[in-house]
């Protein structure tokens, strides 16, 4: 297994670190993180050894859902600064050497978006409503039966008595893509945040542009939570997802990209219902890359693991893409409380990230994996989610919680204020914290730092082929090049093939390999 297409765009070995604006730092001291924050930090991502930084939406926002109910794409949320703000973010990365990709929002726009407020005045039939999509019922019940990813209908009445669709919260009306004014916008969207210098975008919800045209009624209209759009992927009777017409729209926004250069990128964050459709998404002519959840989804086992393998690269060798990898987001639940939770869950969450870290293709990074941190369950009056509002359901506000910097007690060095941030931290982080981390070699802070070291100078160029092999039933083992990878994911130890041992996720006694643990070989 391997790539066929051997150019060499920057993101196709990168290590990308997620940062979820409001909980990485705080400048200002209120409590939420913010562009200045970023940018005092970006040394710390520097010597981490990430190439790149995707930064989530920063822009005016009434933030019913945290930035992605965007009111304006070319400017920036007072919250979290101004415009300069970004100009000197972007500045300051590049000259430590770190690539920056923002957030883009084409599915929906906020509530308060000038356009939804003038179609709301202007009325049924206008030309200002065809920019999203109004329509009428014949009943008092919404035009079709479909839900809300964060549940509910998917349909909200306005006073004149039509409905509008949202797919997400009610704030987040779905635009129209069948409109040519959608597009126009965006491309200006795209083209302004480029001539800034950004180098990529991560698409949200790249798969939801284009509805089915009629708008048909579901044959099973379950519910459609969040939670069920991550525990996998969507299935056949999915008339608002992953339609044709999408693929139109990537190919303009590839000529755009092209227009500022060759080494600028994007990914899309589509969840469809097998590879080959995700692959359809990074056809030479469309977009760069695409999020491979599959990792992600996976149980704790190394024959799910090499099936992840298999069905990445057959699916990616045909367009001759480069896969991606990621473990965690701003949207699941954090993989070292996915895996079980306490020491075990954070020996296969080590485990797991070094070996995703040893195959060909991106890794995307969540903020605060570097330091072990876990799902938080975060109390009923601090939760923020949309989706707990609408389902009474915890939500992803426990893999949202700001990270700790230093100090024994919260906010950590979030910010100048004393106060607990806007998600309160656990008083245990103390232990956490990058200041206690950062001179352990025994930390996972460390952990990461060594691991990512490893992967420049020993995965990367050890070419694009993988080569599984069997060492047993709960181990997964692959030979990259001159690299040999070891998963233990059973019960008992194995025995490491032949090689020098060069990097593991936890202790080694000679050459066995203890469960829940992998090691890198040469």
């Amino acid at each position: 297994m391997g790539l066929n297409d051997q150019s060499t765009g920057w993101w196709r070995d990168a290590a990308c670190y997620q940062v979820y604006v409001r909980s990485f730092a705080d400048s200002d001291g209120d409590g939420i993180g913010d562009l200045p924050g970023i940018t005092s930090r970006l040394p710390y991502l520097a010597d981490l050894g990430v190439d790149a930084l995707w930064i989530t939406p920063f822009y005016p926002s009434p933030q019913n859902d945290h930035g992605y109910d965007v009111a304006d794409y070319c400017n920036v949320e007072p919250l979290f600064g101004q415009l300069a703000d970004a100009d000197n973010l972007l500045e300051r990365a590049h000259a430590l050497g770190l690539r920056v990709i923002v957030d883009l929002v084409p599915n929906h726009t906020s509530d308060q978006h000038e356009w939804f407020q003038e179609a709301l005045a202007a009325g049924p039939g206008s030309p200002e409503r065809a920019r999203y999509i109004f329509r009428d019922s014949e009943t008092d019940s919404p035009p079709n039966n479909w839900q809300s990813v964060f549940g509910g209908p998917a349909w909200t009445r306005t006073p004149d008595g039509q409905w509008y669709l949202h797919l997400f919260d009610s704030t987040q009306p779905d635009l129209d893509w069948r409109n040519p004014e959608v597009h126009a916008m965006f491309e200006d969207v795209l083209r302004f945040w480029l001539a800034r210098g950004v180098d990529g975008f991560r698409i949200d919800v790249a798969h939801g542009l284009y509805k089915v045209e009629s708008l048909p009624n579901q044959q099973d209209p379950t519910v459609r939570r969040i939670e069920r759009m991550l525990d996998s992927a969507y299935g056949e009777d999915e008339p608002m997802w992953d339609q044709p017409e999408v693929h139109d729209v990537y190919r303009r926004w590839a000529e755009i990209l092209d227009e500022f250069g060759p080494d600028r990128m994007a990914v899309a964050e589509a969840w469809v219902p097998d590879s080959a459709s995700l692959a359809a998404y990074v056809r030479p002519d469309e977009l760069d890359q695409a999020f491979n959840f599959s990792w992600l989804l996976a149980d704790w086992s190394a024959p799910e693991f090499a099936e992840v393998i298999r069905r990445t690269f057959a699916s990616t060798e045909p367009v001759g893409a480069s896969p991606t990898w990621v473990l965690s987001n701003h949207d699941v639940t954090r993989h070292p409380t996915r895996y079980g939770g306490g020491e075990r869950g954070l020996a296969r969450a080590r485990a797991a990230t070094l070996t995703m870290l040893a195959l060909p293709g991106s890794v995307y990074l969540y903020q605060g994996e570097e330091l072990g941190l876990e799902e938080v369950d975060v109390a009923p009056e601090h939760r923020q989610d949309p989706a707990w509002f609408r389902t009474r359901e915890p939500g992803r506000d426990g893999c949202r919680v700001p990270i700790p910097w230093s100090g024994a007690e919260p906010p950590f060095g979030f910010g100048p204020g004393a106060d607990q941030p806007w998600i309160p931290q656990p008083d245990a982080w103390k232990s956490l914290t990058v200041e206690a981390q950062q001179d352990d070699p025994t930390s996972t802070l460390s952990f990461y730092r060594a691991a990512l070291d490893h992967r420049r100078r020993h995965a990367t160029p050890a070419g694009q082929v993988v080569e599984l092999f069997e060492l047993g039933e709960d181990v997964l083992a692959f030979r990259r090049g001159p690299l040999t990878v070891v998963l233990n994911c059973g019960e008992t130890p194995v025995e490491l093939p032949a090689g020098e041992v060069l990097h593991s996720s936890g202790p080694i006694d000679g050459k066995v390999l203890p469960p829940d643990t992998a090691a890198w070989l040469s």
